[in-house]
C-alpha cells in the first residue's frame, strides 16, 4: 500500500553537541558500551528516548537478568563479568538484587528491582564521566562521503537537533541507526515471522506463604481453567516469580499479535500502538485468573503494567559474521571472541515458548565473535545488543541481557581503540581489544570464569 507524502520545507538543524563516541540506546548493551568507552578515556554521549536507563529491563518491566550464568558441565557458574559486575554491585547496594533462581533446573536467572536498576545505571555512567541525554528520540542521520556517519538527528523537547561524533554505536535494539545509515539488515525468519512480544506486569499483596512455588502450579492450572471455559490465554504457560520485596511478583504471560494474527512488528507505529492496548487487555484477563484460581493471590492488586510492550526482535544486522543457532547449541568458539552467550534458544512462537538447549554435560555457552558487531558499508558504526548480526534462531538466545552486556562492552572499547589508532573499528587489532576487555574484568570464554 503506497503512502501519501507531503513536502516539508528545507531546514538547518542546530548542532547540539560534538563527542568522540555516541551511543544510541540505554539498555544493557548501551550501558556497557558507554561505560567501556569512557573507561578507555574517550568522551562519550549516550542518547536515550526515555527518562531512564535499562532498556527493556526497565521500560518493558523485564526485571530479570538472563544469560549471566551458564550450566558448565553440570555446575552453575557466573560467566558474564566486566561492566556487569559493577552494575550488579550497585543494584545490590541499593537493596534491589535477588539471589539467582533456577530456570527449569538447567540454568539461572537473577531478578532485580527496576527502580534500583535505574539508579544504579545512572550512578555507574556518571561515575565514569558519560554524558546522558534523556527524552531524545533518534530520527535520522547525516552522512559523509565514503558512507561514514557524520551526525545523528534527534527530536527533543527543545526541538530537532543534531549530534556529531567520530564513532557511533547502535544499541537501540531496533537497529534504528544502522537502518538510517544504510547498513544491510534483515527482519524475521525465513517466513518473515518475528518473536512474539510480551507486555509484562507486576502484582502485589500476594500471600507468599500460601502462593508457595506457584511457578510450578500455574501451567496445569491454566490448562484446567481454559479447558473448563473459565478463562482464555494468548499463550500456554506463564513465568510467575516472586520479587525482592515480600508480596510482590512479576508475570510474563501475554503474547501480542497484529491484525493478521502474526507477531506484532515493533517497528510499525500502528501495530505498536494497537499492541499496547491489546497487551493491557490480556493483563486484565490474566490478573482475573490469578485472583480467582491461584492460592495466595486472592487479595493481590495490579502494582504496575510496564511502560511499554517488551520487544524481543525487530531488525537484525547482516554483519561480517552471522551468529547461528548451530553455533549457540554447539557451544562454538571464535578466534575474535569478545565474551560469551550463556542463554539457550528461547523462541516465542504462536501460543507458546519453545526452548532448545546445548547438550547435557556441555559447557553451556558459546563465544561471541567481534565480527558480529561490524556492519558492512558504514565504517564508523558498531552494532551491539539484540540488533547485532545473528540469524533469527540465534537471536532468540543472544538477545538477552547477559550477551548484550558482553557485546556492548566490546563495542565501547572497540570504538575507543578505533579513535586511538585512527582507523575503522573493523581494522583495529583484535588481540589488543581482547587484552583490553580482560583488563576491564571481562571473561572471554577461556579458562575459569
Amino acid at each position: 500500500m503506497s503512502e501519501a507524502c507531503l513536502p516539508e520545507d528545507a531546514r538547518r538543524t542546530p548542532l547540539l553537541a560534538e563527542t568522540e563516541v555516541l551511543v544510541l540506546g540505554g539498555g544493557p548493551a548501551g550501558i556497557a558500551a558507554a561505560a567501556s568507552a569512557a573507561a578507555a578515556g574517550r568522551q562519550v554521549l549516550l542518547v536515550e528516548r526515555y527518562g531512564f536507563l535499562g532498556g527493556m529491563g526497565t521500560a518493558a518491566g523485564v526485571t530479570n537478568f538472563c544469560g549471566l550464568h551458564a550450566n558448565v558441565r553440570g555446575t552453575m557458574q557466573r560467566v558474564v563479568h566486566g561492566v556487569a559486575d559493577e552494575l550488579l554491585e550497585r543494584i545490590a547496594a541499593l537493596g534491589g538484587l535477588n539471589e539467582p533462581h533456577s530456570i527449569f533446573g538447567r540454568t539461572l536467572a537473577q531478578a532485580y528491582d527496576g527502580a534500583a536498576y535505574k539508579c544504579a545505571a545512572d550512578e555507574l555512567l556518571l561515575a565514569r564521566g558519560v554524558q546522558l541525554l534523556f527524552h531524545a528520540q533518534a530520527a535520522g542521520v547525516a552522512k559523509r562521503e565514503g558512507g561514514a556517519i557524520d551526525a545523528l538527528f534527534i527530536e527533543t523537547r527543545s526541538g530537532r537537533r543534531a549530534i556529531r561524533a567520530g564513532q557511533f554505536i547502535d544499541c537501540s535494539g531496533d537497529g534504528d541507526l544502522m537502518h538510517w545509515a544504510g547498513a544491510p539488515w534483515e527482519q524475521g525468519d525465513a517466513q518473515g515471522d518475528l518473536l512474539y512480544p510480551t507486555l509484562m506486569f507486576r502484582v502485589a499483596g500476594v500471600d507468599d506463604a500460601r502462593a508457595g512455588e506457584a511457578w510450578r502450579d500455574i501451567g496445569p492450572r491454566m490448562v484446567e481453567a481454559q479447558r473448563a471455559g473459565r478463562h482464555r490465554f494468548a499463550r500456554q504457560g506463564a513465568i510467575l516469580r516472586p520479587m525482592k520485596h515480600a508480596g510482590e511478583w512479576r508475570v510474563n504471560v501475554t503474547q501480542i499479535r497484529n491484525a493478521q494474527g502474526r507477531a506484532m512488528d515493533g517497528t510499525d507505529a500502528l501495530q505498536l500502538s494497537a499492541g499496547e492496548v491489546e497487551g493491557r487487555r490480556q493483563v486484565r484477563e490474566f490478573f482475573a485468573f490469578l485472583r480467582a484460581e491461584m492460592p495466595g493471590f486472592e487479595n493481590a492488586y495490579l502494582l504496575e503494567i510496564a511502560p511499554q510492550v517488551g520487544i524481543r526482535e525487530t531488525r537484525r544486522l547482516r554483519g561480517r559474521a552471522v551468529l547461528t543457532a548451530e553455533q549457540v547449541l554447539g557451544c562454538a568458539d571464535f578466534d575474535d571472541a569478545i565474551g560469551v552467550n550463556a542463554w539457550p534458544l528461547e523462541q516465542h512462537v504462536a501460543g507458546d515458548g519453545k526452548w532448545s538447549w546445548p547438550a547435557e554435560g556441555s559447557r553451556g555457552h558459546n563465544q561471541l565473535p567481534w565480527r558480529m558487531l561490524l556492519p558492512q558499508r558504514v565504517p564508523n558504526l558498531l552494532v551491539a545488543g539484540r540488533c547485532a548480526s545473528m540469524n533469527a534462531a540465534a537471536q532468540s538466545a543472544a538477545r538477552v541481557s547477559g550477551a548484550c552486556f558482553v557485546m556492548g562492552e566490546a563495542a565501547g572499547l572497540g570504538a575507543a581503540l578505533a579513535l586511538q589508532t585512527g582507523c575503522a573499528p573493523a581494522d583495529i587489532d583484535v588481540a589488543a581489544l581482547q587484552r583490553g576487555l580482560l583488563s576491564q574484568g571481562a571473561w572471554l570464554g577461556h579458562g575459569q570464569a
